[in-house]
């Protein structure tokens, strides 16, 4: 396995075994080396922040990618999304989790339509804010 390993440096697959210390543990995270071709890296960027700071930063990366044995004179960056980012799994995790879903005071049903609702909000109007809203309308 040793073998192998050695045999990837200076290509992309040692590269990707590499990036993490060459680029730091928050570039790595969202960007990936995606080719070397004429000494010329090609890095993928999950977001048109993570290109800014790639393109802000490349010459320090690529004097960081020569410390490793890299011979890169040029950084090209794109979008790219990596199919493995995040699943529907992942997707209804974080939904559920995310703070606009919960409340300090937990979730009850709304006694007039009956959709669950922030408790704050039931216990201060005695229904749901739509419900509420639907009351204050004035015609």
């Amino acid at each position: 396995m040793e073998g192998i390993k050695s045999s990837w440096k200076g290509n992309v697959g040692g590269l990707i075994q590499d990036w993490k210390e060459i680029a730091g543990e928050q570039l790595a995270l969202n960007c990936t080396p995606l080719n070397i071709q004429n000494k010329i890296l090609t890095i993928g960027a999950s977001h048109p922040q993570w290109r800014q700071a790639l393109q802000y930063n490349r010459l320090e990366l690529i004097e960081s990618l020569k410390s490793y044995g890299y011979q890169i004179k040029e950084i090209r960056i794109r979008q790219h999304y990596p199919s493995d980012l995040v699943t529907r799994e992942s997707e209804k995790e974080i939904w559920e989790k995310h703070p606009s879903r919960t409340d300090k005071n937990g979730i009850t049903n709304c006694p007039f339509c009956k959709v669950p609702s922030p408790k704050g909000e039931v216990k201060l109007w005695g229904k749901c804010s739509f419900c509420r809203r639907k009351e204050l309308r004035i015609d």
